[in-house]
């Protein structure tokens, strides 16, 4: 006996089944920069949030992917697996033709421009350089994101070194006051980004991101430059670290912590500009007595000032008022000052032991240091 119609549309009978709806499609980020600290934490939570990620680097005879091969797959290891959900482009921001070429390549739906020449010091040494990287190179990515065939939502990584000497708290009405190249590139940055914004309606967000640190921080920084110290120092490699301006105030934060506000950013219905800070500010003294003390040694036995180190003009204190983006974006940080520090100096002590075995095996001169 035939089943009715309605049998068959779908009732209790054995008609054909219900379709399903249809998975939504995996959203596509861009990521400038995604081979340092803050483009591996990015990549990470955007893959475990189901994107498809893709990465520019900058063409090197040297590979500087570390910090992405934990992550990497090699599209040649396994020919027959499905695309790898994250791959890597050359391009460069000095190159505007290498950046519409990659958006048009790649479509994706979400970009943010975290490369440049981030170093403060360096950038006192190659200001031309750090300019058309760090500012040009941020106009030219806007303009090509303006041309693209489709609209993207783009964030733009500033910097509280963009305060500079206007006293802190420092928050979104802030003045900016820059006291470096660097500073005063990721200001002009800032502003391309806003005028993008309010002259073609493109959603662009700026993030005036407080100092971010990890294990996976470069090793000139000096948060790193400590922690690297005190693994050395603990297992017999070291003996002397030489810094600079010990009363320098910072608000450090945890990078993990901060490339969730970067996307939360990219979620919001409307675009905006927003501080990313813990709102505890620390001396680079206190983080010498937090990292040497956690490993049971007194920093005054092996610090050594040098003036080298210290900047033509320098910063004295940055402390952010991130209330707007606790309010809007509903972030906060999880990771804690001594926290920080713990995570950095426990990794960087078996960093120093895996070096010592080097050396003592004749692999390395233990004088090499990072």
């Amino acid at each position: 006996m035939a089943h009715s119609n309605g049998d068959a549309a779908g009732g209790d009978g054995e008609g054909a089944p219900v379709p399903r709806p249809l998975a939504p499609a995996r959203k596509v980020a861009l990521i400038t920069g995604i081979t340092g600290q803050d483009g591996s934490y990015l990549t990470e939570l955007l893959l475990s949030k189901g994107y498809e990620v893709h990465g520019l680097i900058r063409r090197s005879s040297n590979f500087n992917t570390q910090r992405l091969d934990h992550i990497y797959h090699d599209p040649h290891a396994v020919p027959s697996s499905p695309r790898p959900p994250m791959r890597l482009h050359y391009a460069d921001l000095s190159d505007s033709s290498s950046l519409r070429r990659a958006l048009d390549a790649i479509a994706p739906d979400e970009v943010y421009n975290l490369a440049a020449q981030s170093h403060v010091a360096v950038s006192f040494e190659i200001p031309d350089y750090t300019a058309d990287v760090t500012a040009t190179g941020a106009l030219r990515l806007l303009e090509a994101v303006r041309l693209a065939r489709k609209p993207m939502r783009y964030y733009q990584a500033g910097s509280s070194e963009m305060f500079g000497s206007t006293p802190p708290p420092q928050s979104e009405d802030t003045p900016f006051h820059p006291r470096s190249p660097y500073a005063a590139a990721k200001v002009a940055a800032h502003w391309y980004t806003v005028n993008y914004r309010e002259a073609y309606g493109l959603f662009a967000c700026n993030g005036v991101l407080f100092n971010h640190e990890s294990p996976r921080r470069g090793e000139n920084f000096v948060t790193r430059k400590i922690t690297r110290a005190v693994g050395r120092i603990k297992v017999g490699l070291q003996t002397k670290v030489f810094l600079g301006n010990l009363s320098a105030a910072r608000d450090w934060g945890f990078a993990g912590d901060y490339v969730e506000a970067m996307w939360l950013m990219l979620q919001q219905d409307q675009p905006g500009d927003y501080v990313v800070a813990t709102e505890e500010s620390h001396t680079v003294e206190e983080f010498l007595q937090a990292a040497f003390g956690y490993a049971g040694l007194n920093w005054k036995d092996h610090v050594v000032i040098d003036k080298k180190y210290f900047r033509p003009a320098e910063v004295d204190s940055l402390k952010g008022d991130s209330t707007k983006a606790r309010r809007e974006l509903k972030w906060k940080p999880k990771v804690g000052f001594q926290q920080l520090v713990e995570m950095m100096v426990d990794h960087d002590i078996e960093l120093a032991k895996k070096e010592k075995v080097l050396v003592d095996a004749g692999y390395r001169d233990p004088k090499q240091q990072p």
